[in-house]
């Protein structure tokens, strides 16, 4: 059956990840279309890093920070990168590209969510995304249409997502507010969602595609600290998401995280999430 392989990745610093030996994992992986994030360079070292590439960059304000892009085998019929109001800056941080999926157009998203830090003004500015993510998102699920949201959006949803969650219950990525924003987007369309922390609001009716696919089990995780051990025994976070809406999320299939087989061959602290969407 005829499909789009879409794969997203934290990379980490895209100069970083090349030199680190990302095209042996790209040059056999198949994809149609990749997702970056935290790029962390200007367009020069894009198109450095992916020649014969379609490639779409938003740079982030502050060089050397964050930075998000599309990478394609065809180009993208458009493009956009505003989110949120005209005093918030979002750049680096939400890319959107649309494809035609079979005959059918199709919107691709790589974000880049803060990482926050807790009862600070670095997680004021995460609750802002948060809130314009959301408000995007409803848009964009408008009319059965076929979106993707991708990225690291640096939170770990649910008690699954985190392999030790109980000691982070109280630190940026497992807060019960950050959580409670993905109740929302993967609650049922239109239902009135009641979140971890208390709060309520409609459901967005968003799927999870990873946890659609691998059910009520631990993981599989997408990031490992690259402190001690947390690789060699898989204590990692899921925080690389695909979230599709329900008619995108109907055509996906061969969900996988594309983890190194050892520490020693990875090449970013992140792994790729790789999904196949028929037509």
């Amino acid at each position: 059956m005829p499909h789009l392989r879409v794969a997203s990745v934290n990379v980490n610093g895209i100069r970083a990840a090349v030199r680190n030996g990302m095209h042996g994992w790209l040059d056999t992986a198949g994809v149609d279309v990749l997702t970056v994030q935290e790029v962390r360079a200007q367009d020069e070292h894009l198109e450095a890093a992916f020649p014969g590439w379609s490639i779409l960059h938003d740079e982030a304000t502050a060089k050397g920070r964050a930075g998000v892009a599309v990478v394609s085998r065809e180009p993208a019929l458009t493009s956009r990168t505003a989110l949120g109001a005209d005093d918030f800056d979002s750049k680096g941080r939400w890319l959107e590209a649309d494809f035609l999926l079979g005959d059918t157009p199709l919107t691709v998203v790589s974000a880049y969510v803060h990482s926050g830090e807790a009862d600070t003004p670095k997680q004021d500015e995460k609750w802002k995304f948060l809130d314009a993510m959301t408000t995007r998102m409803g848009e964009l699920a408008d009319d059965d249409a076929l979106a993707l949201v991708t990225g690291d959006l640096n939170v770990g949803h649910r008690e699954l997502d985190i392999k030790n969650w109980r000691g982070n219950r109280t630190k940026a990525g497992f807060l019960p507010r950050e959580r409670a924003y993905f109740d929302r987007l993967l609650g049922a369309s239109g239902e009135t969602i009641t979140g971890v922390d208390g709060t309520t609001g409609p459901g967005l009716g968003w799927i999870d595609v990873g946890r659609a696919t691998h059910g009520e089990v631990e993981g599989p995780y997408t990031w490992w600290t690259m402190r001690g051990q947390a690789f060699d025994n898989d204590s990692g976070w899921r925080i690389d998401y695909h979230l599709a809406t329900p008619a995108l999320a109907a055509l996906a299939g061969g969900y996988h995280v594309a983890r190194a087989a050892t520490y020693a061959e990875r090449w970013s602290d992140h792994a790729p999430v790789v999904v196949d969407y028929a037509y």
